[in-house]
């Protein structure tokens, strides 16, 4: 009993760190998060050429195994319209444009939506299943898991957005939030970040670079899947 009540005393005990030390922290996650998705998606690129050059039977791609080139490529420009809004969103961060970034990020969460609904919708209209040869289960695993990938990204970019537009009128430094109030962490009495405001501009630069090494793997599955 006497140990529990211990780590119940410590549970607001948080350990900070500073706005630099935080930002660089971030910047360094969105590049091990790149990196960690480029070696998920080289299975599937392995997989694709792998059972392209077997085509056992010839049933690599089947003729009916035909998805829709203009879903295709919706998707595809709804992911690089994305990555270009959140970069111009960072830009406009930077030159203390936040309105502006606030209306450019919301535009991007919307089309970034869109494309994860067109993706379910292809998928819908297909007319081919995983089973229809190599190209068939290719495919569905590829885009299925781009889609999950894209969620993921859309749900930073939906935090990033949400912390500007809860703090905005905020300026860098000049006021600090009641302990765990940026967490969400309401029982804790220790600080944990102090300063929302200041990684706002840490988060979109790092989640800029993510969103464009996103929107290059989907120009890579557009190529792949439906022009090759």
């Amino acid at each position: 009993m006497t140990e529990l009540a211990q780590h119940t005393t410590e549970y607001g005990v948080v350990e900070s760190e500073p706005p630099e030390q935080l930002a660089r922290n971030l910047n360094s996650a969105g590049h091990l998060l790149a990196s960690a998705t480029a070696f998920f998606f080289l299975a599937f690129v392995f997989a694709y050429f792998y059972l392209r050059s077997l085509n056992n039977a010839g049933l690599w791609h089947p003729k009916h195994v035909d998805p829709s080139q203009t879903l295709g490529a919706l998707v595809m420009v709804a992911g690089v319209l994305t990555a270009v809004l959140v970069r111009w969103g960072l830009a406009d961060h930077r030159a203390e444009r936040r309105s502006v970034w606030r209306v450019k990020g919301a535009v991007a969460l919307a089309i970034g939506i869109a494309a994860v609904v067109l993706q379910v919708v292809e998928w819908t209209t297909v007319g081919f299943g995983p089973a229809d040869g190599g190209y068939a289960s290719v495919f569905f695993g590829w885009t299925g898991f781009y889609a999950v990938f894209l969620v993921g990204a859309l749900f930073w970019l939906e935090t990033v957005l949400a912390t500007s537009i809860r703090y905005r009128g905020w300026a860098t430094g000049e006021r600090t939030v009641a302990a765990g109030d940026a967490s969400g962490d309401r029982r804790r009495i220790g600080e944990d970040i102090r300063d929302p405001v200041s990684l706002v501009r840490a988060e979109l630069d790092a989640l800029s670079f993510y969103w464009s090494f996103l929107a290059g793997v989907g120009v890579l599955t557009w190529i792949l899947l439906y022009l090759a």
